[in-house]
């Protein structure tokens, strides 16, 4: 398989901090059409829409880089961090959205959507969920729990589904969008699963022809020396 040119490591940092600009866009975008009176039907709710849809994009964009890694040999892990703190700032402009614009800190109405609307619930778990995951993204954290680092990153997984499926509940009608987020999110869930099988099988046919041919090798020196001791023998 073809693979992709790689960047040039000198501008690692520098497209790092080119995603954190472009993944702003959108939600300034969104901004600048709400504030001008662009946006359809009721633009708050639209406004939050755009927000929270782009926030479980960026989960989705997330959890896809280890599979396009181990699928398609492209490593995109130096940009998996910027993208799930994206993430996690699309969740709280969506939310603060939810909370400034429509509910215009009425905090009794926010906590009776919270505790009565299924789906509200499922969204700010999801947020509650993250905010762990963003204060760790950094190296001392990395270092400083170990491996424990990993095992609370995983709820990454959880949060993704707790996202689609917010989303899917959000709407009267689950329509084609809501089933691709939710069945994107499942894909990466089975492939979770299937994952360390799957580079086991992969790392095992790799090997297999270098101990072939160590095999080969070692077939040979032993009918060399063979032939050899053969040859002392006869004439002794």
């Amino acid at each position: 398989m073809a693979r992709l040119p790689s960047l040039p490591k000198r501008y690692h940092s520098a497209s790092v901090w080119g995603l954190y600009g472009f993944g702003l866009l959108p939600a300034a975008y969104a901004f600048y059409l709400g504030a001008t009176g662009q946006l359809p039907g009721n633009p708050v709710k639209e406004f939050e829409h755009l927000l929270g849809l782009w926030a479980l994009r960026f989960l989705v964009a997330t959890l896809a880089i280890s599979p396009i890694r181990d699928l398609f040999g492209i490593n995109w892990l130096r940009y998996r961090r910027a993208l799930g703190l994206l993430a996690f700032y699309y969740v709280l402009m969506h939310f603060l959205a939810y909370m400034l614009l429509d509910q215009r800190l009425n905090f009794p109405s926010i906590l009776a959507d919270i505790a009565r609307r299924p789906f509200i619930t499922i969204g700010m778990a999801a947020l509650v969920m993250l905010i762990p995951l963003a204060l760790t993204s950094n190296n001392w954290s990395i270092r400083r729990l170990g491996t424990r680092w990993n095992t609370l990153h995983r709820l990454a997984y959880v949060i993704a589904t707790a996202g689609a499926v917010h989303f899917s509940m959000s709407v009267k009608v689950i329509g084609a969008e809501q089933l691709l987020y939710l069945g994107l999110v499942a894909v990466l869930l089975v492939w979770r699963l299937v994952r360390k099988p799957y580079l086991r099988r992969k790392r095992q046919a790799a090997n297999a022809p270098v101990r072939t041919a160590a095999g080969s090798a070692c077939g040979h020196l032993r009918l060399a020396r063979t032939s050899t001791l053969d040859r002392i023998s006869t004439k002794r």
